[in-house]
């Protein structure tokens, strides 16, 4: 996985390009993030960047956690994430600060990494988008249930997996391949076309798609 950043999702607008297409946009707060520790496949197995973003009040955190973010003078950070690096992170340094001008130009493609919206407990009909049964012809208190989960001495259990109701929401997922339509360096802005996972304030994680070319 190649080098990202840590941002915040601001919420959604929509801007209109040069030929009067209307684009849905969100735009997210991506950085500016300090590099805190770097991992080194000499040291660590592996090479990576660990890279902090936001403020946090020093008494709110443990004195390993204080000590840990001070290190690379810019105080205590909110959150901390490891970005993958393909070789050895050297051209970068502890207290270094990155934003989306070096990293993100427009009309890349990213994927944002982000925690969805928690729905709560759902039925197989929201959380699975089953069809349920007919309202009439008979049918008597089972109009938004999921039907037969299993046979009976074969196989004598529920299979893993089973679609059934339960907690909806409230997990990572990452949007994938989706592109940058606007970079704000000034403002620490990146304007992306679509939706991302989250609430409005909500953590994300942004890095070049696996997926998709890097521009287009």
């Amino acid at each position: 996985m190649a080098l990202g950043l840590i941002g915040k999702k601001l919420g959604m607008t929509e801007v209109y390009t040069d030929q009067g297409e209307r684009v849905p946009v969100t735009v997210i707060q991506a950085g500016p993030c300090t590099v805190v520790q770097m991992k080194t496949v000499a040291a660590d197995g592996y090479a990576a960047l660990q890279l902090g973003f936001g403020e946090k009040k020093p008494q709110r955190g443990t004195k390993a956690y204080r000590q840990h973010c001070l290190k690379a003078g810019k105080g205590v950070f909110e959150v901390l994430r490891e970005f993958l690096v393909s070789a050895e992170a050297g051209e970068f340094t502890v207290g270094q600060q990155l934003g989306v001008d070096g990293l993100f130009r427009d009309g890349d493609r990213v994927d944002v990494t982000g925690i969805s919206k928690g729905r709560g407990f759902a039925g197989v009909i929201k959380r699975h988008g089953f069809g349920g049964f007919p309202g009439s012809h008979g049918t008597h208190e089972y109009f938004r249930h999921g039907g037969s989960i299993g046979n009976r001495s074969f196989p004598g259990r529920v299979f893993k997996g089973k679609r059934m109701a339960g907690q909806l929401g409230n997990g990572r997922v990452t949007t994938q391949n989706i592109q940058v339509v606007t970079v704000r360096p000034a403002e620490h802005l990146l304007l992306v076309r679509g939706a991302v996972p989250g609430a409005r304030g909500g953590l994300v994680l942004i890095h070049p798609t696996v997926k998709g070319a890097t521009h287009g």
